[in-house]
């Protein structure tokens, strides 16, 4: 059974690289043109501003599959930072201070570092 399994990994790696990117995707969308509706409306140049702008063009990057080893090092990067800078200081514990998700995103990202995009992306290496 595992080894039917294995046979869908690249299929399975999309899926999660496509996913993840998506949600990524909406957490820039919300901070930038405030959609879905939020009431962060962060200034232009602000250190949220250029997150959302990352989680833009990272996510878009990422979930068609095009630069997606640079484009996640960059959004597992701005998760890190944002985890220690925004998250931490308020609570030593993730589930208590909001930072589950930057973490999640986090090694996701890295993951799709050393992992590649799987299947069904624009360049396939």
């Amino acid at each position: 059974m595992f080894d039917r399994l294995s046979a869908y990994a690249p299929q399975a790696l999309a899926v999660l690289r496509i996913i993840t990117a998506l949600l990524f995707l909406a957490h820039g969308t919300q901070k930038l043109i405030g959609f879905p509706a939020t009431d962060m409306s962060p200034p232009a140049f602000s250190i949220f501003w250029f997150a959302g702008v990352i989680e833009i063009v990272t996510g878009i990057l990422i979930a068609i599959g095009f630069f997606t080893r640079p484009a996640a090092f960059l959004a597992s990067g701005t998760m890190a930072v944002a985890y220690f800078v925004v998250h931490a200081p308020s609570n030593f514990f993730p589930a208590n201070n909001g930072g589950d998700a930057a973490i999640l995103f986090c090694f996701v990202f890295l993951y799709l570092v050393f992992a590649g995009p799987g299947a069904w992306s624009v360049n396939r290496k």
